[in-house]
């Protein structure tokens, strides 16, 4: 997981620094700002200098999508080991135009030739950590599709506009804070093992250095050939061809010692990559209307079961450790569907309508005993024959999904409203970064199962031809009356699912401000025996009580690094991110007013 930040060197304002050497002076850039209120439009990231990207783009006149696309590329440059152009993810959109929301499934592929033994040798499956660092585990990307397809459906500037300020960025440089540190140093072995990963990251065999200037003119070249040429380059083009090569053939340091296994994927398979538009997932939920993102994501159906389950239940007027058991055993219920039924669609019969039904999540909500907690691994329901209360069943156990990620929300003077979740799920993808191209390829490909999880239980989520592996990402819109409400969004792996659904619950049962239900300490039940928490959950009153229930918990040292915008009756927008997770997150408004 991504470490947490242990000094605040934030970014603001500019969109690029000057600073050549950490000796040099400097002007002191402004805090970050976990809170922002105003007009004109909001954007929030994990990064400053991503949110101040994404803000000109606004103060440009530009709308939510472009200045969502601004932000991404940018957070490809100061985030490049969780985003960017070697990876993908989900677009959920709201267009105030015609009040519906929907989607851009930007997940990454498996070539035409992977079949359910990709990640097996010998007949038994690989170890995670001989798949992640390798060609086998990159799927065909999907984020530069999905920015041009966004621009196409909904924006209002092309490609080559919205990427120029990352370009920018990434020539002149930013600040490298903590966590990039820290990072590096947790990927740094296998970062030498690769000589043009060692070579970007590694400056002159180093670890970068605290508040020295990071830049990557090669990604600067990069997003000006994708801007001047089109996507088409990174799919059929020169670039499409250094991707295939590099995978295929995994530059390697031989003295390295490391097996990099060469991957699958083509041209071809690059060549026939589409985003897919899907319908949101929805849910009624205590008379809002609550959108998430459709299969190959679990997030929306398996947010959307457990708010389903909680609808029995009156969690604005229960203790806060009655509150806390009900929310970690509907998320438990939740995960232990998600696992037997979710997968991508193209490949399996996935219920998304029956786990989101009335019937199902009344019949699941019965399991919720107030004054006992479930024990896992429990066994999934039967959304297609809901019978209440039903135990019966092999469980299947969660299978491996990385936590690195992250997540920016943008909302325009217009009203329009962008919740984007991207990734390349390891903390540094595969390690592999395309030479002379500035980018790290994903790993996403080790997010299907190796294997079966349970024998004898169908796995929705083998590997397979073309197939998309599931994911959890959950970017949500809640709107009430056709209006937005809250769009709200995290990384971390499995427990971006738990995440999402304490910060709506939070905001939409506990009477607390988006900003408190971001910081608020955090716990994540996912169908396993003990769930995790946060160290200031552990220490917190409720501890007791949820232990007496029959709760455990083990220590999860950070949960997430949420961001989120919420519209005001007055018009104005509240941009929120992280105080202090990942080193706190920066929320920006074009006008603010307090």
């Amino acid at each position: 997981m991504r470490l947490t930040r242990l000094a605040q060197l934030t970014l603001a304002g500019a969109l690029i620094c000057t600073l050549a050497t950490p000796a040099q002076a400097r002007p002191g850039p402004p805090p970050k700002v976990p809170e922002a209120v105003g007009w004109g439009g909001a954007v929030a990231s994990v990064d400053a200098d991503a949110t101040a990207v994404g803000l000109e783009v606004l103060r440009r006149g530009g709308n939510a999508v472009d200045a969502a696309v601004a932000t991404a590329a940018a957070l490809g440059v100061t985030e490049p080991y969780s985003a960017g152009i070697g990876g993908g993810g989900y677009f959920v959109h709201y267009d105030a135009r015609t009040g519906r929301v929907e989607t851009l499934d930007g997940r990454e592929v498996a070539g035409r030739t992977a079949g359910e033994t990709l990640f097996q040798e010998n007949g038994k499956p690989l170890a995670f950590a001989d798949a992640v660092t390798s060609g086998l585990s990159v799927g065909v990307p999907g984020a530069p599709a999905t920015w041009a397809k966004a621009l196409e459906l909904w924006g209002s500037r092309d490609l080559d506009e919205v990427l120029k300020p990352a370009a920018k960025l990434a020539d002149r440089g930013f600040t490298v804070d903590q966590t990039f540190v820290d990072q590096t140093a947790l990927n740094e072995t296998r970062f030498r093992a690769f000589p043009d990963t060692g070579k970007l990251f590694l400056p002159g065999g180093k670890l970068p250095v605290l508040g020295s200037t990071f830049r990557n003119p090669e990604l600067a070249a990069t997003y000006r050939e994708l801007g001047r040429k089109g996507i088409q380059t990174f799919y059929r083009g020169e670039l499409a061809a250094d991707v295939v090569r590099t995978l295929q053939h995994p530059p390697v340091d031989p003295a390295s010692g490391w097996n990099a296994r060469p991957g699958k994927v083509d041209g071809k398979d690059l060549a026939d990559y589409r985003v897919i538009q899907r319908q949101p997932t929805h849910v009624d939920y205590r008379g809002y209307d609550v959108y998430g993102m459709a299969p190959s994501s679990s997030g929306g159906t398996t947010v959307g079961e457990a708010l389903g389950i909680l609808e029995h239940s009156d969690l604005g007027a229960v203790s806060a450790t009655q509150y806390l058991h009900r929310y970690l055993d509907s998320s438990r219920i939740a995960f232990a569907d998600r696992g037997r039924w979710v997968g991508d669609p193209a490949f399996s019969q996935v219920p998304t309508r029956q786990l989101l039904s009335d019937e199902f999540t009344a019949a699941r909500a019965c399991l919720i005993d107030p004054v006992k907690a479930l024990t896992s691994p429990l066994a999934p329901g039967d959304p297609y024959h809901p019978v209440a209360c039903a135990t019966g069943g092999q469980a299947v156990p969660e299978t491996h999904e990385g936590p690195s990620t992250t997540h920016l929300t943008v909302a325009d003077r217009w009203g329009n409203v962008v919740a984007y979740t991207l990734t390349l799920e390891q903390t540094g993808g595969s390690g592999i970064t395309v030479p002379g191209r500035g980018f790290l390829l994903n790993n996403e490909l080790t997010d299907f199962s190796f294997a079966p999880a349970t024998a004898g239980v169908p796995d929705p989520n083998l590997p397979g031809p073309g197939k998309r592996p599931r994911s959890s990402i959950s970017p949500t819109m809640v709107l009430k009356g056709g209006k937005p409400v809250v769009a709200v969004g995290t990384p971390g792996g499995s427990t971006i699912i738990t995440t999402v659904l304490q910060v709506l619950l939070g905001r939409l049962d506990r009477g607390l401000t988006l900003e408190q239900a971001i910081a608020a300490p955090r716990a994540s039940q996912r169908n396993t025996a003990a769930s995790q928490a946060e160290p200031a959950f552990l220490a917190g009153p409720e501890r007791a009580g949820l232990e007496a229930l029959g709760h455990s918990f083990v220590l999860n040292p950070e949960i997430g690094a949420a961001t989120g915008v919420e519209r005001l009756p007055d018009g104005r927008w509240i941009a929120a991110a992280e105080p202090t997770r990942r080193g706190g997150g920066s929320a920006a408004v074009v006008h603010p007013t307090r």
